[in-house]
């Protein structure tokens, strides 16, 4: 019994350290400097949560932009399950679903150009990307302009109003939060009705 008490002790200690005051300590550090990020980045649109800036939604709409195929379980953009579809690139179900992917876009957009930008045909790894490329968005800005019935240049304003720029060029390009440029245009089209 002597031998096993030291270690008892120590595994309760560290159970304590590590299972309760450490996650306390983050949790409270990052409510108190970071208190909109801690609590998931969601967005209120008249006091209701329509969303989190962080994880995509699935936008099927024609008068909304689409963000990046997911690869989640049972639903597209499902948190609970998130994860890449790990088809290897040799396999010949990727190439098949690429060509369906391509197929059902080039139909929903006849008026952009045939090559399609990689991350619209692309899941990205978490499955719950809520970003495109600025040159995604704008590739599908005919479409959402056409749906809306308002002008392409007020569409290609908004997207560029909406891109952030990576911190270094050479660390990614410019990309286009999705839910928010959903969001913006939805804002626009009650603003015109009023």
């Amino acid at each position: 019994m002597s031998i096993l008490r030291p270690a008892l002790l120590v595994f309760i200690l560290l159970s304590l350290i590590t299972g309760a005051a450490y996650p306390l300590l983050v949790t409270g550090l990052a409510q108190a400097i970071f208190p909109w990020q801690a609590n998931g980045s969601l967005i209120e649109v008249s006091g209701q949560p329509r969303g989190s800036e962080l994880i995509g939604q699935a936008f099927t709409r024609p008068a909304d932009f689409q963000g990046r195929p997911s690869a989640t379980a049972d639903a597209p953009y499902n948190a609970l399950a998130s994860a890449g579809s790990n088809l290897a690139a040799s396999n010949p179900a990727l190439d098949r679903l690429f060509a369906e992917r391509i197929a059902a876009l080039r139909a929903a957009n006849p008026q952009a150009s045939r090559e399609v930008p990689s991350d619209l045909v692309t899941a990205s790894a978490s499955g719950l990307d809520p970003e495109i490329s600025a040159a995604a968005a704008y590739w599908q800005a005919a479409r959402v302009a056409q749906a809306r019935n308002i002008p392409l240049a007020e569409v290609d304003a908004l997207i560029a109003q909406h891109i952030k720029q990576p911190l270094l060029k050479f660390t990614g390009e410019a990309t286009v939060n999705v839910f928010m440029l959903n969001l913006a245009l939805e804002q626009k089209n009650v603003q015109s009705t009023q």
